[in-house]
């Protein structure tokens, strides 16, 4: 039997916005998210990404990728609470059509080696072995991760998708002075 593991558990948040000041959005995120992380967060470049089956003349999105420790306090359920809250004070509102512009869109990737299937949340994320716009900035942070349930590693999913949508970096995401 091999001993238990100290590793942190890791967990991981994409971030996404098309509409306002995304860079601004992003770096206030980070510094709520900060508050919820035993160590310093870590982030991705940010990558601009063509909208994709979203309604006609819908502006291209900022995304990128947190790292973070979240405490022991945290579970699964309560980071994915955590990132609704801030999705809806950030002028996130339920739309009827589906992929609307939006101020801030963040989902949980991946908590440490948790899987879960229930009706609130789905781990690792059910369609993020598919975007080439998390597994881009995933892949700056974590190229040999290989997401719960998955054989393959970030850096392998990422070169089996095909190029586009295209996404492109188009700076960095630095935190709130």
């Amino acid at each position: 039997m091999s001993p238990p593991s100290h590793e942190p558990v890791r967990a991981f948040v994409a971030l996404g916005a098309n509409l306002g000041n995304p860079r601004d959005t992003f770096r206030a995120v980070l510094a709520r998210l900060s508050r919820s992380s035993l160590q310093p967060l870590r982030t991705s470049s940010l990558w601009e990404t063509e909208p994709v089956d979203c309604p006609p003349g819908s502006p291209p999105f900022l995304n990128a990728v947190v790292e973070m420790v979240p405490l022991p306090t945290l579970t699964p359920e309560s980071l994915l609470e955590q990132l609704l809250r801030l999705e809806r004070e950030f002028g996130r509102s339920p739309s009827p059509i589906r992929n609307a512009p939006r101020p801030l869109d963040l989902d949980l990737i991946a908590f440490g080696a948790e899987q879960r299937a229930t009706e609130r949340l789905v781990l690792p994320h059910p369609s993020a072995h598919l975007r080439r716009f998390v597994l881009e900035p995933l892949a700056e942070l974590a190229p040999d991760l290989v997401l719960p349930g998955l054989s393959l590693s970030v850096r392998e999913l990422l070169g089996r998708l095909p190029p586009n949508p295209a996404v492109r970096r188009v700076g960095v995401l630095t935190p709130l002075d």
